[in-house]
This record gives structure tokens, sequence and C-alpha cells, in this order.
């Protein structure tokens, strides 16, 4: 009996083992080029740093986005935005050529998520919830929540092979209250990485030292200089975890959870595949540290 146990044993840690050895393939959605960077930056610098596989995708090409130019123009600089950030994060970016305000949950654009997923053969999907402010969030939300299942329908876009395993799909984190709180399953302790987010977020120069802070009255709060700027967006882009983000932390960091001050927490969606706390550490290998 305890020869057999021995074995049992052996086999199980050789399979952990394998599957911490393996890359794991992340892919975020967001609708707009610096959607993804602001969401989950800090988690896939963490992802990129140990060797996994980050991908980047901008359901549309932001050429909405600003007050003194638009169309071809704007796409064309928010595209090379992104790529720049892509290079920062050490992720790979792609930007979708749909219109940016105008995105919608049709049949070709849930096939265009499911086939970008299956390229990327994604342990994990992560995308916003489909309750926003802005349209194309919203829908950005459903899109990815339609293919949640799909991706491993082999007669649905049958020109990818669909995916043997379904992925675990992951909403990340907003302030929106109805019809319901964000509830984080996941939280990432990002503190070591908040400063090279922010200056890979700062790639997106049109946005988050134009547009947005026009959209806001702020425009004549912008600094010139490049220090300057990067302390403007940290200090713009940095909130305080809350209860339950805290709570969170602190079942996977434990005592290490103290004075986290840049989190970034993650929601399961319950149409992909339902991961244990173990597979959760596994997917998420640095909350194993």
């Amino acid at each position: 009996m305890k020869k057999i146990t021995f074995i049992v044993c052996l086999f199980f840690l050789a399979n952990v083992a394998f599957s911490q050895d393996q890359k794991i393939n992340v892919i975020v959605f967001g609708a707009h080029p610096d959607d993804c960077d602001n969401d989950t930056g800090g988690t896939a610098i963490l992802f990129a740093q140990l060797g996994h596989n980050v991908k980047f995708v901008s359901l549309t090409n932001g050429d909405a986005g600003h007050y003194a130019m638009g169309g071809g123009e704007l796409a064309k600089i928010r595209i090379a935005e992104a790529m720049e950030a892509g290079k920062r994060f050490g992720v790979e970016y792609e930007v979708l050529d749909n219109h940016d305000g105008e995105l919608m949950p049709t049949l070709a654009n849930r096939l265009k998520v499911i086939r970008e997923i299956r390229k990327w053969d994604a342990d994990i999907v992560i995308a916003p919830r489909p309750n926003d402010y802005h349209p194309d969030h919203r829908y950005t939300g459903i899109l990815v929540q339609d293919a949640a299942y799909m991706v491993i329908v082999p007669n649905v876009a049958p020109e990818v092979p669909p995916l043997k395993k379904n992925p675990v799909f992951l909403y990340s984190e907003d302030r929106f209250q109805k019809p319901n709180p964000f509830e984080p399953d996941i939280a990432v302790n990002i503190d070591q990485v908040f400063d090279q987010k922010i200056y890979a977020m700062a790639a997106h120069e049109s946005q988050f030292f134009d547009w947005l802070p026009w959209t806001s009255g702020n425009l004549d709060k912008v600094p010139k200089d490049e220090k300057s700027r990067l302390e403007f967006l940290a200090k713009w882009r940095t909130y305080t975890p809350n209860e339950a983000a805290i709570k969170t932390l602190k079942k996977w960091y434990g005592d290490k959870a103290s004075g986290a001050r840049h989190v970034e927490g993650f929601e399961i969606c319950e149409y992909g595949k339902q991961p244990s706390d173990e597979e959760i550490k596994e997917l998420f290998p640095m909350l194993r540290k």
C-alpha cells in the first residue's frame, strides 16, 4: 500500500512540475487601444516576466477618440501607440479594424473573437463585464461571453481548429454597481511593476495626455515634460484597493497582502472553465511566490 501511495505522489508531483513548466497563453480583449493596458497591464507584465505569452486585442481602431482629429489619421496614430505600448509591456498587441463607437455584437465580430482566442491557444481570456458606460465596452464583454463556449465547437469558424479545452474566462475590474458590483475571485499585487505599467500606458499619448484630459476638462493641467507626465498619469491611475479587493488579496497572498497599493482584480465568468483554487495558482504563477 505504501509503495502504491508513493508512486501516486510521484506521479502527482511530476504532473505539477510539468504544468509549471508549460507556457501559459493569456489573451486580453479591450474595446479600444489602451483599454487592455489600463485593466490588466500590471498582471500582463508579471506573466511576461515569468516567460508566458500575453496578447492584447483591441476590437476597434480608436478612430473616434479625439477632439481635434479622427478617421484614418487618428487610427494610424492609435495603432502606432498600441504597438509601442506592447513593446513596453512585453506583450503582442493587435488592433482590429472596427470603427470606434460603432462596435456591435454581430456574428461577424463574434467569429473574429473566436478566431483570435483559438489562434492564441488561450488558457486565460480576459475582457470587461458587459455593463459599462461605453457601448463599445459593453459589446466587447458580450462578444467575448458569446465566444466562451463556441471556441470548442468544431463547426463554428471551422477554418481555425477548435480548442481542445475551454479556457478560463475572466472579467477585468470595474467600479459599476448595477445590476451587480464586480466581485473579484482573483487579485494580483502589481506594486513591483506599477511604474512599468504607467510607462507602458504612457505610450498612448493621444489618450492619456490629450483626449481623456480634454473630456474631463483638465487638458490645461497636463504637464509637458515626460517625467511630470508619468507622475501625472501614475497619480491619476492609482486607486485605493476596496474592501473586496483586500479580502481577495489576503486569500491569495496571506500576510504578504498587507500594504499592497496597486491591485488588479479578476472575476471568473460562469461561461468558461470553472477553475479550482489549485488550478488558479497554476494559471497565475505569480500567486505561488
